[in-house]
């Protein structure tokens, strides 16, 4: 299955449920991607730990590193509302600088994977960069 997807979905359903904060295996990349949400204020904190539990109910096993990310909320209503996988396995795209535009007129978020690492739309059209277009989130 697609991680990257798992996590935004994992996010997207723990905002909506009124979750404090979501867990998920850890990876550098799931990382990258939670700090680009971090700097552009759609998670709180990011932290990594050890699954000290046996088997837990998300499938990690004893000892792994998993991810804990803080969801935030505006007026007891979430930030994250939806999310939009662009790039997948099976199909990636790619966005030169020129073809990077905002997300629901500014108010969402373009995450990309550039040669400068993760990026947010607007850092990418800055570091004047384009890259594959992993998911798009309001």
């Amino acid at each position: 299955m697609d991680s990257i997807s798992n996590m935004i979905i994992i996010m997207k359903n723990g905002s909506l449920a009124g979750k404090e904060a979501v867990f998920f295996p850890y990876s550098k990349i799931k990382n990258a991607i939670a700090e680009c949400l971090k700097k552009e204020g759609y998670v709180g904190s990011i932290s990594k730990k050890i699954s000290a539990k046996g088997e837990s109910a998300s499938g990690e096993k004893k000892n792994q590193p998993i991810l804990e990310v803080g969801l935030i909320y505006m007026d007891k209503k979430p930030k994250i509302t939806e999310v939009e996988r662009i790039s997948k396995q099976s199909r990636r795209v790619y966005f030169r600088m020129k073809d990077i535009h905002s997300v629901r007129n500014g108010s969402g978020l373009l995450v990309l994977s550039t040669p400068k690492g993760i990026l947010s739309g607007k850092e990418a059209r800055k570091e004047q960069v384009g890259g594959e277009a992993l998911f798009r989130i309001w």
